[in-house]
């Protein structure tokens, strides 16, 4: 109890101590070191021990020997467990020797040498290896960063004589693969492939940069180079699998730690209700937003070295914003070291904050997961996370930013009203004593593989030869974008004949339309930028869009200009959209039956419109109006898992026929938001709906889909692992304290239908009843031929 304590003191809490729901200590781990690798170069070797590196750890070896053999590898370890040395020491060691060959042979072919490309999801990550990199001092290493902020004029002189490029898919996407003639003499000389933060490319992202690094070994292959790719990532489950997934080729994992890493103590904490009473009469809880604030506001004063991570940007900027408040009646010196952190700054902005925060300036810091990517900050004490992050891998990776040098490390998790967060507060051992999720892609999703089909074709006309590398759906999807119009089949292969550029009929981070410039009115400043399809729900005439830590009122989105015009204001609440959904199955790909329970996965279409917003208190969550919007619909060909139970089913579980929308509704929202559990996504990536009585089930179902095109691999996830699914949906809602279904359980943020109706004892007896009949023999599985 003494540790409880002692924790409930440091952070502050005050209020009732069974918010404390749990306590976990990860012990401290020491370092287990090995012997330089007789390869690696004497003057490499003395370089990293200048900066202090006097022997690498078992795990660095382990990868690095691997990668200079030319086996394709992955290695995924802890936070801070030093991935950076395991990469650079193979690909420094290649470029050196080649450079000091080409020293000792001038008349040697400037083509017989070696270059190393490394790729990582962000340019502060880029810029972070840059520095770790240039501080080798190795005369040999002509190391740049290429990207959008690169000068036009250094970018030739980048691609003949650099030997170290560091980039990120846009740029190998749109500047790099389209000019590969530009970068001959580099392809000719590639001899290794960084992939740093490889855990970041799941879902329709993570399918996008597979297609890309196919397309890479492609245009390697064609100039006659075949690089060995490293991946560098986050603790996941099988991450050989998946990082051969994302390159396409047979991967080698290394996932032993020889890091050492001081003991952290994770508390669970779980907001009170309040007397404050939400839509329906439902009892709402403190927001995690306004109790991370505090808990932030609580550390910075009493100078512990804090980041706060929450998924979505408004979330960042309200912590810092309150938390500067709070600590303004404390010290006035104090605030002005608090700030938010989140994509959308403008690169002087990101940067800046990033100095602030390497060198102590910054005791506090709210950030998005931008963050929680490898960038060089250490010396933190304390990981707030508000809101379960979307999965373990990104759990522990957040909370392993603490204690980054050795040091002893506190961190909390704050539940928001979410059943995921509401689950995982009560069985914390679904966290530290299950495998962590596997990265879910699906590069041969039409949605994705097209476009990317389009691409290769305009960089090199795609042959026979060509279709094994993209897959087996490649050949019918070739096929088709003839028939449309796009390629032109000659007895080579197909070809590209358009005069514009194929590479722009691929949006590698969005779904289309692009990004939305975010314009202050009255100065005409741009303030930053938004994806197109967060418009219709976060940008709306009167949403409440906050930008370092300043609110502003949008009064005008002009889709057709890309733009959103937005003015000053300072308002006590947030904006929340909601939207109107129906489902249409398009085709059945896979069923079980569990006796009169069917259990589907296939193809839907799904039409959404936002329909209204409501505006709410930002310390209580409280509802305080709501007001109509009139957007268009728009329609999304995507994959869906969906349940089938006949109304005498449900029947049998005690339930009147009145009963089953109430019931039916409130399981929705909660297997929505339990899903993450077993596929590695964000509540957000997917959506759901249910009816007493669907069009083309003609029976009581509830459907689950993704919310990208062609789907992202998450329904499909959660049709595999359907029963741990449903069993921890079921649980979690019997274990919120709310009487009648909460935010925490079974309410959803953007119901369409104002939550109602909902039955939470309902969907428990519904979920009971479905999963009674879950015991099936295994010749009932079917798989059912796709749609032609």
């Amino acid at each position: 109890m003494a540790a409880h304590d002692s924790l409930v003191t440091l952070l502050g809490f005050s209020a009732d101590p069974d918010q404390l729901r749990h306590l976990r200590v990860l012990p401290a781990r020491s370092a287990q070191f090995a012997p330089w690798p007789q390869w690696a170069h004497p003057d490499l070797v003395e370089a990293y021990r200048t900066l202090g590196i006097h022997e690498p750890y078992t795990h660095q070896v382990a990868a690095a020997d691997l990668a200079h053999a030319g086996t394709h590898v992955v290695l995924a370890t802890g936070t801070a467990s030093g991935k950076s040395l395991a990469y650079q020491l193979p690909a420094l060691d290649a470029v050196h020797r080649s450079e000091l060959r080409t020293a000792a042979h001038p008349g040697r072919l400037h083509d017989d040498g070696a270059v190393v490309l490394y790729l990582s999801p962000t340019k502060a990550l880029a810029a972070d290896q840059l520095a770790a990199i240039r501080a080798l001092r190795l005369p040999t290493v002509r190391a740049e960063t290429y990207d959008g902020d690169t000068e036009q004029s250094a970018r030739r002189w980048i691609r003949e004589h650099a030997n170290v490029v560091l980039a990120n898919p846009d740029m190998l996407h749109f500047g790099i693969l389209p000019n590969h003639a530009w970068w001959s003499s580099f392809f000719r000389r590639l001899r290794f492939v960084v992939i740093d933060e490889a855990h970041s490319y799941r879902g329709v992202f993570g399918s996008h940069v597979a297609n890309l690094l196919r397309r890479l070994r492609r245009i390697c292959q064609h100039y006659g180079s075949a690089p060995t790719f490293i991946g560098a990532s986050a603790t996941s489950g099988d991450p050989e699998a998946s990082m051969g997934r994302l390159v396409g080729a047979e991967v080698c994992a290394v996932t032993g730690d020889g890091s050492p890493h001081g003991a952290t103590e994770v508390a669970f904490w779980e907001p009170a209700l309040t007397e404050a009473k939400g839509e329906n009469g439902a009892p709402q809880r403190r927001t995690a937003i306004a109790e991370t604030a505090d808990l932030l506001a609580n550390l910075v004063s009493a100078r512990v070295r804090t980041i706060a991570f929450i998924k979505s940007r408004r979330g960042a900027e309200s912590i810092s914003s309150i938390a500067q408040r709070l600590l303004d009646d404390v010290d006035p010196s104090l605030p002005g070291r608090v700030a938010a952190y989140r994509s959308g700054y403008l690169p002087e902005e990101r940067r800046e904050l990033e100095r602030r925060l390497r060198s102590g300036e910054l005791l506090g810091v709210a950030s998005t997961s931008a963050l929680e990517l490898g960038i060089d900050i250490s010396g933190l004490d304390a990981v707030l996370v508000a809101g379960w992050p979307g999965t373990r891998a990104s759990f522990f990776q957040q909370i392993g930013r603490a204690g980054r040098s050795g040091q002893e490390a506190l961190a909390a998790f704050v539940a928001s009203d979410d059943p995921l967060d509401t689950y995982f507060v009560n069985h914390p051992e679904a966290i530290f004593d299950t495998s962590i999720e596997a990265t879910v892609l699906d590069p041969s999703n039409p949605y994705v593989l097209g476009p990317h089909l389009c691409a290769a074709a305009a960089e090199k006309p795609i042959g026979p030869a060509d279709l094994a590398l993209f897959g087996p759906a490649a050949e019918g999807l070739l096929a088709q974008l003839e028939a449309q119009g796009y390629l032109r089949r000659r007895p080579s292969g197909w070809f590209w004949t358009h005069p514009e550029s194929a590479a722009a009929m691929v949006s590698l981070r969005a779904d289309g339309g692009g990004p939305v410039s975010i314009i202050e009115a009255e100065t005409g400043l741009l303030l930053g930028s938004m994806d197109s399809p967060q418009t219709h729900y976060q940008a709306h005439e009167g949403a409440i869009y906050v930008h370092q830590g300043a609110s502003y009122l949008v009064r005008e989105l002009n889709e057709a200009e890309h733009c959103v015009v937005v003015e000053r204001v300072n308002p006590d609440y947030y904006t929340t959209a909601r939207d109107i959904t129906t489902v249409e199955v398009i085709s059945e790909l896979r069923a079980e039956q569990w006796g009169p329970v069917g259990v589907h996965f296939g193809e839907v279409r799904v039409t959404t419109q936002v329909v209204s917003f409501q505006r709410k208190a930002l310390v209580s969550n409280e509802v305080l109006g709501e007001e109509p919007l009139d957007l268009g619909a728009r329609d999304l060909f995507t994959k869906a898992v969906w349940l089938t139970v006949p109304a005498p089913t449900i029947a049998s579980g005690g339930l009147l026929e009145a009963q089953f929308p109430g019931a039916l509704h409130a399981a929705e929202h909660a297997a929505i938001g339990l899903l993450p559990l077993v596929a590695a996504s964000d509540r957000w990536d997917v959506g759901g709906v249910s009816t007493a009585l669907h069009a083309d089930t003609e029976q009581p179902t509830i459907f689950v889909y993704d919310g990208h095109p062609g789907g992202a691999g998450f329904a499909e996830r959660g049709y595999e692992r359907v029963r741990e699914w449903l069993t921890a949906t079921r649980e979690a809602i019997e274990g919120c304290e709310c009487e009648a279904g909460c935010p925490s359980c079974v309410q959803s943020p953007k119901c369409g239908n104002k939550n109602n109706p909902l039955d939470k004892a309902g969907a428990v007896s519904l979920l009971g009843t479905i999963l009674a009949h879950s015991r099936r023999p295994e010749s009932s599985a079917q798989a059912a031929p796709a749609a032609g």
